[in-house]
């Protein structure tokens, strides 16, 4: 499957500050990950670290929460701040809260419904 990009928003839990990006959607990521740079820009507060595994092995990065937004729709969702990555990647939990999923014979997100039990 080819990599899949999407129009993001991504914003500080009360929404006061708002930056549109381009965001790689990582179905090998638990959590979304955001540049340090954005996280400051918006001004986020860090609420902890994270043991996180990566191909270099194993990091601890700071957690902090963010308003992420992908096809029309937002929640607030945990994200983990890298000093390393320099781009915005979505990860599969962020998918989940938002409903949406990626097809793999169009590379794109679509609709999904969620599981309740």
């Amino acid at each position: 499957m080819r990599h899949v990009w999407v129009n993001a928003r991504i914003g500080s839990v009360d929404l006061s500050r708002v930056i549109e990006v381009k965001a790689l959607v990582d179905t090998g990521a638990t959590l979304t990950v955001i540049p340090r740079s954005l996280a400051n820009e918006l001004g986020l507060v860090i609420t902890g670290k994270s043991r996180v595994e990566t191909g270099a092995g194993v990091i601890k990065v700071d957690r902090s929460r963010a308003w992420v937004e992908v096809e029309g729709r937002g929640e607030v969702v945990p994200v983990l701040v890298s000093d390393v990555i320099d781009k915005v990647l979505i990860g599969v939990t962020t998918l989940e809260v938002l409903e949406l999923e990626v097809d793999p014979v169009t590379g794109r997100l679509r609709e999904r419904t969620l599981l309740l039990y």
